[in-house]
């Protein structure tokens, strides 16, 4: 039984009140991970409660001020996900949260069902790290915001995967989906895609174990979004001539807030060949910070 209509979002399906992409652990039907897609016109601005859940304020197109706890932060954005990393956001559960942009823009808002309070915090672009994994048609970029020794979190984690057209990215497959110390995490995970050029597509591959089957074959577009309940996934493939991005947000119940995956062991040999390949030419789409 194929399960893509399930978990492939497609652009506008999820949309919800003031949001573009509505995702919530209730409406995934998982216990922690969230997203939301916030469009505003310039001038406008929008109120956020927290609840229970931590969330990142972070631009993919625009800037924008972020109001909470009586602190300011003044967000510069960028111009799109393909032309830089951006400066971010940390809105703790409980909070209330004002995001205005005088230009307008687009903004994600990630989220994590957590039981601890953080305080507010402002993230330098300066300070993601980015990192150029793979090689070959293997190579991509990811830029690191918030995962354990980036950024302060006590559930979520966030980054972003760019890759060039052509290649493939999220491979060898892998999985997180059993807490397993040192060897994996159980992690949620949600796919948000946003693709280069006016007809820019790619395709999201997921598959499940025997135990616990899962089948998803999704051609993406921007705007898509692919929900990860547990299983392997990848590749992400970019189609030739269009650039693919995606933004990662994950969490779980673990207390120790770890990213630890296994590959498939059918696929797992592919990373032995990029010792001998180089990195693709065309990354960094920015170039990586130094640390």
């Amino acid at each position: 039984m194929n399960d893509t209509s399930k978990y492939h979002l497609p652009s506008g399906t999820a949309a919800d009140g003031p949001y573009d992409l509505l995702v919530t652990p209730e409406t995934a039907g998982w216990g922690y991970s969230g997203l939301r897609i916030l469009t505003l016109g310039p001038g406008e601005a929008h109120s956020l409660s927290t609840h229970d859940s931590e969330f990142l304020v972070l631009p993919l197109t625009g800037s924008c001020t972020v109001t909470t706890d009586g602190r300011a932060f003044e967000l510069e954005g960028r111009t799109g996900v393909f032309a830089s990393v951006t400066d971010f956001a940390y809105v703790p559960r409980e909070s209330e949260a004002l995001i205005s942009s005088a230009q307008g823009g687009l903004f994600a808002l990630p989220s994590a069902r957590t039981e601890r309070s953080l305080t507010a915090r402002y993230g330098r672009k300066e300070d993601v790290p980015v990192e150029l994994r793979g090689a070959g048609a293997c190579s991509r970029q990811v830029n690191n915001y918030c995962l354990p020794g980036t950024f302060e979190a006590d559930q979520l984690l966030v980054c972003e995967v760019l890759t060039p057209g052509g290649n493939w990215s999220s491979y060898p497959p892998h999985k997180h989906d059993e807490a397993r110390p040192g060897l994996e995490s159980e992690l949620e995970e949600i796919y948000y895609f946003q693709v280069s050029g006016e007809n820019g597509f790619g395709y999201q591959r997921v598959y499940g174990t025997p135990d616990r089957p899962l089948d998803v074959l999704a051609e993406v577009r921007s705007g898509d979004t692919v929900l990860i309940p547990h299983g392997w996934h990848g590749p992400s493939i970019a189609a030739p001539g269009y650039d693919l991005y995606y933004l990662n947000v994950m969490a779980g119940p673990g207390q120790d807030r770890a990213w630890l995956i296994c590959d498939d062991p059918a696929h797992g040999w592919v990373r032995t060949t990029w010792a001998a390949q180089d990195i693709d030419d065309r990354l960094p789409f920015e170039g990586p910070n130094e640390q």
